[in-house]
């Protein structure tokens, strides 16, 4: 898997953004990733559109949007599903009708390849997450199994102590004083 201190691979791919008619579709570049206005990324995967565990953690996701937006962080959601595939689910499962991030459709799988993130039988990727700092870099990796949904506050605490640029230590919560040396 891509390692912590690794520039984000270079990516272009179409993302669901809407289910509006006529502004469904953008297409999202890495090169947003780099910024001169310390806007750092959360990228999150999923296996399989129209699955069980999959519409809970994006609804999360989607719930604590202004969490990460208050954070000054893009959320992006992705899988190797296509963005037909997002947009027929997107208008298909309550919980996702009214996203506020986009859902990027990786159908070569060649990010997830270069992540190193898909399940070897199936090429369906883990749910795996990334925070990406304004530069590009890779500072938080994390990939759970298929079956099991990640904790969202989990990834906010962490984006949080990431955001600090301070020793912090286990447990700790924003706010909390960080340690010194």
């Amino acid at each position: 898997m891509i390692n912590i201190g690794q520039q984000f691979p270079s990516f272009t791919k179409t993302a669901v953004v809407s289910i509006e008619k006529g502004k469904e579709f953008e297409t999202l570049t890495s090169d947003s990733l780099i910024n001169d206005n310390n806007q750092w990324t959360c990228m999150f995967w999923w296996p399989k559109d129209f699955t069980f565990v999959c519409p809970t953690e994006i609804a999360e996701f989607n719930s604590n949007y202004s969490e990460f937006r208050d954070r000054d962080t893009t959320l992006i959601g992705a899988s190797t599903d296509s963005e037909n595939v997002h947009l027929a689910w997107r208008h298909n499962h309550d919980d996702l009708r009214g996203l506020k991030f986009p859902m990027l459709a990786d159908t070569s799988k060649s990010l997830a390849e270069e992540l190193d993130i898909l399940e070897p039988n199936e090429k369906i990727a883990y749910r795996a997450t990334f925070i990406i700092d304004p530069q590009g870099i890779v500072r938080w990796a994390s990939v759970n199994d298929l079956s099991v949904g990640r904790n969202v506050k989990e990834v906010l605490r962490v984006l949080d102590a990431l955001q600090t640029d301070e020793l912090c230590p286990c447990n700790w919560e924003k706010g909390e004083a960080t340690l010194t040396v």
